[in-house]
């Protein structure tokens, strides 16, 4: 691969780790980022062979499990991680780290344990837990340094929170409700954080990656675009009249689909760190056409809601593991081979997982979910071959993180 080798930084020797201040617990994309990898290579296949085989030895394993870990369990792990790297460059603060952190990883682990063979009730409790202790953690950061720029996201981690104790709720017949609406609901939270962090980094990864391009960003357009996606998001979860979510998801993809134009994405094909982040945004507008199409009835809503979780949660998460993993253990953000193909596959598995949903022919069906299911593994197994070693070991220029 084109990037420096992993060496150990000079000056000082060789420094003797215990458990709590291991590079690992050193900031939040270390552990969160590792595990959510290892996660996606063990859940996706293991959901798979329920589906076409059937496991009796993992009852907990159905369609409710498998929608409820990958928001969860993989993308609030990321989340999380990401949010508590980013706060400590926001602020200057040290976001959680040591055992505290250490403590958090836990949690999110005891969490997907419980889920897999716990009762549900139980599991519930502690699958719970751990978005409102990330939140606090988060929140105490921005509030001691008076970031409020950031404080939206404390809001939605809060809204991932409700999101979750009504998919609880349903599910343990506390509450009439629709466990899939709550998923879809939590869902369209993460798309409207990555609505808003991919219009702050995006833009500005284009112009630092792609020397001479300059991306045009437009403040106006961009409170446009992300309040029609939460106007649309809003609007499905309450079954408002299907030509009226259909107009409002048509405006959000339109809306979005100029954002990314704005953005120069054509200039980006030579930098893959850059390219995966602008291909993988270009979901969301797909996604949302697709649920226009889903609330007139010319596609299945799995269609719309696999568009934005493969293709754009799951390629903007491993766009930025690659990327924020690569800058934080002091290595040149230069993606080579290995980083290409695990691009390359995701994208690879968000076609196939959208044609499984469109095409009404079972055994087409189930060979597009065997290749999506394969594709995702392998750029998720790679990740954690590649990036492992990164993740666990000190930085390489001697940095704390």
């Amino acid at each position: 691969m084109a990037l420096i080798s992993i060496e150990e930084p000079h000056g000082t020797g060789q420094t003797k780790h215990t458990f709590a201040n291991h590079p690992l617990w050193g900031l939040g994309f270390r552990p969160f980022y590792l595990l959510a990898a290892i996660f996606a290579v063990i859940s996706l296949p293991l959901w798979i062979v329920q589906y076409l085989h059937g496991l009796p030895a993992l009852p907990n394993v159905g369609l409710f499990w498998h929608m409820h870990e990958m928001i969860f369990g993989l993308a609030a792990a990321v989340i999380v991680g990401f949010v508590f790297t980013g706060a400590r460059n926001w602020t200057g603060l040290w976001t959680p780290r040591g055992m505290h952190l250490a403590a958090l990883a836990g949690l999110w682990l005891a969490g997907r344990f419980a889920m897999l063979f716990i009762h549900p009730g139980i599991a519930a409790v502690i699958d719970i837990a751990f978005l409102p202790c990330a939140a606090w953690s988060i929140y105490r950061v921005l509030y001691r340094s008076g970031n409020k720029r950031n404080m939206f996201l404390v809001g939605l981690l809060g809204l991932l929170t409700v999101a979750n104790i009504a998919f609880h709720g349903a599910i343990l017949g506390l509450i009439t409700f629709n466990p899939i609406t709550a998923m879809q609901a939590a869902i369209l939270v993460v798309v409207t954080i990555e609505s808003v962090i991919g219009g702050r980094v995006i833009p500005g990864f284009t112009s630092n990656g792609v020397p001479g391009t300059k991306p045009v960003v437009n403040p106006k357009r961009d409170r446009i675009a992300i309040t029609l996606a939460v106007v649309t998001s809003i609007a499905w979860i309450l079954s408002l009249p299907a030509p009226l979510v259909a107009a409002l998801a048509i405006a959000t993809g339109c809306a979005q689909l100029v954002r990314i134009a704005g953005w120069k994405p054509h200039r980006t094909i030579r930098n893959p760190l850059v390219w995966i982040l602008q291909l993988s945004y270009a979901w969301i507008p797909i996604g949302f056409i697709l649920l226009a199409l889903s609330s007139l009835n010319f596609v299945s809503n799995s269609a719309a809601f696999h568009a934005l979780t493969v293709g754009s949660m799951a390629g903007l998460m491993i766009g930025m593991m690659t990327r924020t993993a690569l800058g934080h253990t002091g290595r040149q953000l230069k993606a080579g081979r290995s980083e290409l193909v695990m691009y390359l596959l995701i994208q690879l598995a968000a076609i196939a997982r959208v044609c499984a949903a469109i095409h009404p022919s079972a055994s087409l069906r189930n060979g597009a979910l065997t290749l999506a299911a394969i594709s995702w593994t392998s750029a998720f197994l790679l990740y954690v071959v590649i990036y492992g070693p990164y993740l666990y070991r000190a930085r390489i220029d001697g940095k704390e993180g």
